[in-house]
């Protein structure tokens, strides 16, 4: 089977590398052009590694573009990370179509940011879907599915990077021999299920010290690495990574104002909230790295009665 590789960044590579390493007949790769000034991607520079043919066309819209693909003969095309919209035109032109990774269990969780909203919205399970991909925003049929929980100090890093991650790939090898064998189910989504959220942005991270602890802490590990959940503070903003809740039995008993700093000592500060307090840990501001929420907070002459906006 002749199978082209169509994706970007460190999963699209892992997938490519997957592939070769069980000796599947890989014939090119298609990457996302890099912006200009930028470093190649490392889907291409693995695609070069192995001799492969790389593609980077700005636009699957264009005729030529799909001639091009006609040319190269594909039986499957796998598609691991693709940003850029492609029409069916372009889907269809392998013998057995294109299948598509995302990051959630469809049709819940449609969009860019599907691995952020479940833990913000405070979900305890989500997963990862591989479907045939149609012109609609990941509304394709479903081939196969992957559940894993989020625990409760689970962040987008451990639930991407520990679980969504490698079993992608390996849902993506799995669905590659049901492909072949011809035993590939399509496996239409319930719209009446169906969910999508918007990218989350530096809009949707500004933490609201008002509010419950637990909306407070599921923003921060929604957000943890990207975009960052943050606050103000004395006209700057400060990036929240790690950050512990420490809810309080009386919320009534709590002294101190909402986004207030009521202690600092070492590993970091503590935050009050609506319905107790946050010791926070690891934080990045402005304009530095991240660091330590006590090194910070000592660099930057903080002072207890400090109040986050």
């Amino acid at each position: 089977m002749r199978i082209v590789v169509h994706g970007q960044q460190a999963f699209g590579k892992a997938v490519l590398e997957a592939l070769i390493k069980r000796g599947e007949n890989v014939v090119a790769v298609y990457v996302a052009p890099e912006k200009e000034g930028a470093r190649a991607d490392p889907l291409k520079e693995a695609a070069i590694a192995a001799k492969l043919p790389v593609y980077q066309p700005a636009s699957y819209k264009d005729a030529k573009v799909w001639e091009e693909f006609k040319a190269l003969k594909p039986d499957l095309q796998v598609m691991a990370f693709v940003t850029l919209f492609v029409p069916e035109e372009f889907l269809n032109i392998p013998t057995h179509g294109s299948i598509q990774y995302h990051p959630s269990l469809l049709p819940l969780y449609r969009g860019a940011a599907a691995i952020n909203w479940p833990i913000i919205k405070g979900e305890t399970e989500t997963g990862l879907s591989i479907f045939w991909p149609d012109n609609g925003l990941d509304t394709g049929d479903v081939l196969l599915q992957k559940k894993t929980p989020i625990g409760p100090t689970d962040t987008l890093g451990t639930v991407y990077f520990d679980r969504l991650f490698p079993q992608g790939v390996e849902a993506m090898m799995e669905s590659v021999d049901l492909v072949k064998a011809g035993k590939a189910p399509r496996i239409k989504q319930d719209e009446s299920r169906a969910t999508y959220e918007s990218r989350c942005g530096a809009d949707h991270a500004h933490i609201d010290w008002g509010r419950p602890w637990e909306q407070i802490d599921r923003l921060i590990r929604g957000c943890n690495p990207a975009p960052g959940a943050w606050s103000g503070l004395d006209g700057t903003v400060l990036k929240i990574f790690d950050a512990k809740p420490l809810p309080a039995k009386d919320p009534k008993g709590i002294a101190g104002k909402m986004g207030e700093i009521v202690a600092i000592d070492e590993e970091g500060f503590t935050v009050v909230c609506a319905d107790g307090r946050f010791k926070v840990t690891r934080v990045q501001p402005a304009d530095g790295k991240k660091i330590g929420a006590g090194e910070w907070a000592k660099s930057a002459n903080i002072q207890v009665k400090a109040r986050f906006t």
